[in-house]
């Protein structure tokens, strides 16, 4: 028997159902490790129709970028597990630092047989493996975007007490006990914080989809030392080290409210560019591929526009 309640509205269904039918997931096997993918097929490819190569934020995996690609029917997306979160495994030997992801996305790329007008768009904690990448390897890709991009050491200035405090955090999990370590660490407590804490808007609804999906994936990781080695790496790098190095189109887009990657580093780092673009979407901080993927798909696509194959 279906009930209703005619006093409340059905929940928002935040990806389309349209979306499942475009999707492929596949693995591949890189230097020993299974690595796992999925493919989001265009509803109907054309001219404009680019490849776009996608990496994650640090502790996410591939949901957390799905609005996005719904919002994207017209391109072809690939997102991948990056090894040590999701569905991927961790590496099976090599420290989980920028550089070994870096050459993760060579010999991903290489798989897939993926060439230089592959998009390539990171974000977060994907923005510095992104960028980094492009630095070292400047024909591999064209162009870059960057999503919420991390354009500052996060060591330095008002958010250095609170990165010491995860720092601290971090290692005290990777070395007590491991049930105790893995408790810690999967806290559903600590999680919601963080998630109340970054989530801008105020849609119930839309909060709750994403409290949900922080609850379902964040704690998604392979093992605790992979976690501290990418966590690590996520703090000791940053965008802006080898901006000038980018000598390709590069779209930054980033959240007014943002407090881990900050307004004003932002226009810092679009200022050492040498072909930079920045957009900037109000109300929102470090969750724009959940809050607000419909603006960020619309500056992807003139983004694109502007700079075709």
């Amino acid at each position: 028997m279906e009930t209703s309640n005619p006093g409340r509205s059905p929940a928002p269904a935040y990806i389309s159902p349209g979306l499942a039918a475009r999707t492929t997931a596949s693995t591949v096997e890189l230097d020993g490790s299974t690595v796992a993918y999925w493919t989001y097929e265009p509803e109907q490819a054309t001219p404009e129709t680019r490849t776009i190569l996608v990496i994650h934020g640090f502790r996410g995996d591939h949901h957390g970028l799905l609005r996005v690609a719904d919002q994207l029917p017209g391109m072809r997306i690939v997102m991948p597990d990056l090894p040590g979160f999701g569905r991927s495994e961790a590496f099976r030997s090599g420290v989980h630092s920028v550089e070994r992801y870096g050459r993760f996305i060579t010999g991903f790329m290489a798989s897939l047989d993926l060439g230089p007008d592959t998009v390539l768009l990171g974000h977060s904690f994907g923005s510095i493996i992104a960028a980094h990448f492009v630095a070292g390897h400047p024909d591999a890709v064209n162009p870059l975007i960057l999503i919420n991009p991390i354009a500052a050491p996060a060591l330095e200035g008002a958010k250095g007490f609170m990165t010491r405090l995860a720092v601290l955090y971090y290692r005290l999990a990777a070395r007590l006990p491991r049930a105790a370590g893995l408790a810690l660490l999967r806290n559903p407590l600590i999680v919601r914080v963080m998630s109340e804490t970054m989530a801008k808007t105020r849609d119930r609804q839309l909060r709750g989809f994403i409290h949900g999906q922080h609850h379902a994936y964040f704690s998604a990781f392979a093992d605790r030392d992979s976690l501290l080695e990418a966590f690590t790496a996520s703090v000791s790098s940053h965008v802006a080290e080898v901006a000038h190095k980018l000598n390709l189109p590069v779209l930054l887009i980033a959240g007014e409210k943002d407090e881990i990657a900050a307004l004003p580093d932002q226009h810092r780092l679009a200022a050492l560019l040498p072909d930079g673009e920045l957009k900037v979407i109000p109300g929102v901080g470090h969750l724009i591929h959940y809050e607000t993927p419909g603006p960020a798909a619309h500056y992807i696509r003139n983004f694109l526009k502007d700079h075709p194959a």
